[in-house]
């Protein structure tokens, strides 16, 4: 992670989006609202050396291993491997120095697009296999997409996301997002234990706080007497998304009724960890000159199930050589006035 720290900058209509070479990060990202004017949505830092400070991964890749590995340890072919243990006994991200933390070549740049590499040694923070990984973003008429892919040379185990966290009034608005609405095309999600490590069981949603197929404020049921969210001081859980994966699908539709922004996500993987910012507060300043409140915004991670490589009943994250992993993205906006626009069924 040693060297400065770049940013590039990207613009079409509207949009316009900042990223930097630390994380492949998305630092920026401009938006119009219902009346025209135009609010960056995502958190970052105002200084760039804030970054490097303790990790909170703000708009970054995370990888290898996106979430949580339980015991800090996998089995792969009968061989054990122990990997950096950073969150109590377990893996969170990776472990210290995960993608987050380091910086990614720029290889590819037009007007509209920036795509990032970076190459991860055999036996990084314990994981088999050198790991050449992109990020590839890209500005669409109606906002951006993400294409993320990786190949390996021994076999391993890949799971990469996006960790941006939004808040659609405008990361300087000084609000937290209890307010915004949140809809998930999800039945069930993965209960998890003290160490927030999935027990291997699939909860249905239904009577449960955790049922967003129809619009709920996230406020609105988030400190409800659940043990669930005890746990996760709020919602930090995987939900489990309905109908088959590996093509882009809309997963979840986020809606800030003072703005008027909606974001519809698509994503290819099976998982969305709903993650709102609850340990957020009293951090570096933000881009827009201030520090952000708790919930000041809140992370929309697709991704593979956390601790599937320690659950074989969870879909595989499992790469070998010669295959290629792909998880794409988006991150697509519109404006509405009312529930009925936002959610149109």
């Amino acid at each position: 992670m040693t060297g400065a720290i770049q940013t590039v900058e990207i613009a079409r209509g509207a949009f316009r989006a900042q990223f930097l070479t630390l994380g492949a990060a998305l630092r920026v990202l401009e938006v119009p609202g219902r009346d025209g004017s135009v609010a960056n949505v995502v958190l970052g830092y105002r200084d760039l050396d804030a970054y490097r400070g303790p990790p909170s991964f703000h708009g970054a890749v995370v990888g290898r291993y996106a979430n949580r590995i339980g015991g800090a340890r996998f089995t792969l072919d009968g061989t054990p491997f122990a990997i950096a243990a950073n969150d109590g006994a377990n893996s969170l991200h990776s472990g210290p120095l995960g993608f987050d933390q380091q910086l990614w070549s720029v290889v590819a740049q037009d007007a509209w697009s920036v795509t990032f590499a970076l190459v991860s040694p055999d036996g990084t923070n314990g994981f088999p296999g050198t790991l050449r990984a992109e990020a590839r973003y890209t500005l669409e008429e109606d906002g951006l997409a993400v294409a993320l892919t990786a190949t390996t040379d021994r076999a391993t185990v890949c799971n990469l996301t996006q960790h941006s966290y939004f808040n659609l009034a405008g990361e300087a608005s000084g609000t937290n997002v209890l307010g915004h609405r949140l809809q998930v095309e999800a039945s069930r999600m993965t209960p998890v234990d003290a160490a927030m490590i999935p027990t291997g069981a699939f909860a249905d949603v239904a009577g449960t706080p955790f049922d967003f197929r129809t619009p709920h404020a996230i406020g609105e049921r988030i400190d409800a007497p659940d043990d669930q969210l005890r746990l996760g001081q709020g919602y930090d859980h995987n939900l489990v998304l309905d109908g088959a994966f590996g093509t882009p699908r809309r997963i979840a539709t986020l809606f800030d009724p003072q703005s008027g922004r909606v974001l519809d996500l698509e994503s290819s993987k099976p998982g969305l960890q709903l993650y709102t910012g609850n340990h957020l507060g009293g951090g570096a300043p933000g881009t827009g000159g201030h520090a952000y409140p708790p919930r000041g915004g809140l992370c929309l991670e697709p991704q593979f199930f956390p601790d599937s490589p320690n659950r074989p009943d969870f879909p595989s994250a499992r790469l070998d050589p010669g295959q290629v992993y792909r998880h794409d993205m988006a991150f697509r906006f519109r404006v509405a006035a009312t529930d009925e626009e936002a959610f149109p069924g």
